[in-house]
């Protein structure tokens, strides 16, 4: 299957004010435009012009290949979400722009990626030559796109510095120190790049010990009776931070603020002299009125409603609870904030089932359906790292032998 890239971004000067989109089709094993697309659309948002932008790359990558594999790569976060479905779609003015981006190529053949905007610059170039022949009273022509100068320029430059830095011993398109070759056309995390990345933000992700309800298999989230930890909790903690010290990697702690998460995170934070900061957005789901009961207890009293849950991530536990869609939001929205925050540190992230499996679900893109189909232990560590191209690396998963 052939492999296309779509590169889009829309502007307006204004927010609403005069707009304009720009796109363009890479081909994905060489990074060669293929087609560029740039329009005036008068006055319009900046997510308005966004959509159109995408819609407009799409088009062009069908025209060329109508059963090629797209991979669609925005500075918007808010397309990109809301495309791969993460986020909900609530603007009238986006509802039928979403609608008809999805119906351009069929479902699976297209995949959506974040990239900061400086790698987005072909797309923006085109979408401001599009802006600026709009404020001269015309059109985009595509005879006096400078973009696509500007982009072969800078791969010619990037081909001559990989070229000079690389050990002639490594094979082109590999990794040095694994032997193993990125496939064609993909972002993937470690792989060589002519860019220096610098140290990503890594989250080292660490459930809370066992409450009395752990064992029990009860819900228990960010509405119910916020229990501390038992006592096989508080050794779960112990032995956790004395793995954490003996790794000697932590450099800042955060913590959701129930009680067994505190408890957890001040164990650790004892050992490694370290202050704990806060996450309020790291809280359990609310369960609402299936806190405290048992799965059979929940499917006995409220089947119907147990059904619809585990049917759809936008459904919310009985009597107002949280559903997975809303966590999946306000943890999405804690994580840009930590990295922010925390550029090129290791972060001890403290927190519940839920949160550290949609952060593991959204690192690797995976559909809302995964968060049913991940073990996560008490006092388990998992662990993301996150670099600033946008990509991100799953390093670890429900690690227990600190507990053994």
């Amino acid at each position: 299957m052939r492999q296309l890239i779509v590169e889009a971004d829309g502007g307006s000067r204004g927010n609403p004010g005069p707009a304009g989109y720009g796109a363009v089709v890479l081909d994905g094993p060489t990074g060669e435009p293929l087609a560029e697309a740039a329009e005036y659309i008068g006055v319009a948002t900046n997510n308005v012009a966004e959509y159109k932008g995408l819609i407009a790359g799409l088009k062009a990558a069908r025209a060329l290949d109508p059963a090629a594999a797209v991979r669609v790569r925005m500075d918007s976060k808010l397309v990109v979400e809301q495309m791969s479905g993460r986020w909900q779609i609530k603007h009238p003015d986006m509802k039928p722009l979403a609608a008809e981006a999805a119906r351009i190529f069929p479902a699976g053949q297209v995949t959506f990626e974040w990239i900061p905007r400086e790698r987005n610059k072909h797309a923006d170039r085109l979408a401001n030559e599009a802006m600026d022949a709009g404020r001269d009273g015309g059109q985009w022509d595509a005879s006096a796109s400078t973009a696509a100068l500007d982009a072969s320029a800078a791969r010619a430059a990037a081909t001559t510095e990989a070229g000079a830095n690389e050990p002639s011993s490594a094979p082109s398109g590999s990794n040095a120190t694994s032997g193993s070759s990125a496939p064609s056309g993909t972002a993937s995390v470690g792989w060589g790049s002519s860019a220096d990345l610098g140290a990503p933000v890594t989250l080292v992700l660490l459930r809370h010990g066992e409450t009395a309800l752990t064992p029990e298999k009860r819900f228990s989230g960010s509405g119910g009776s916020d229990p501390e930890l038992s006592a096989a909790g508080r050794r779960q903690a112990e032995a956790a931070a004395a793995s954490l010290a003996a790794r000697g990697t932590i450099q800042e702690i955060v913590s959701s603020p129930l009680r067994r998460c505190r408890e957890t995170a001040g164990a650790v934070a004892s050992r490694l002299g370290l202050e704990v900061t806060v996450e309020e957005g790291l809280r359990e789901t609310d369960f609402g009125a299936w806190e405290g009961l048992t799965f059979a207890e929940v499917r006995e009293r409220y089947a119907d409603d147990l059904s619809a849950w585990l049917a759809s991530p936008e459904v919310a536990p009985t009597g107002g609870g949280e559903s997975f869609a809303a966590v999946g939001r306000r943890v999405a929205a804690v994580r840009d904030r930590l990295l922010e925050r925390y550029r090129g540190r290791t972060v001890l992230v403290v927190t519940h089932v839920t949160p550290v499996k949609t952060l593991v679900r959204l690192a690797l893109g995976a559909p809302p359906e995964s968060l049913f189909r991940m073990e996560l232990s008490a006092a388990s560590l998992s662990a993301v790292a996150y670099y600033a191209d946008g990509n991100a690396s799953v390093r670890l998963l429900n690690d227990t032998s600190h507990l053994r």
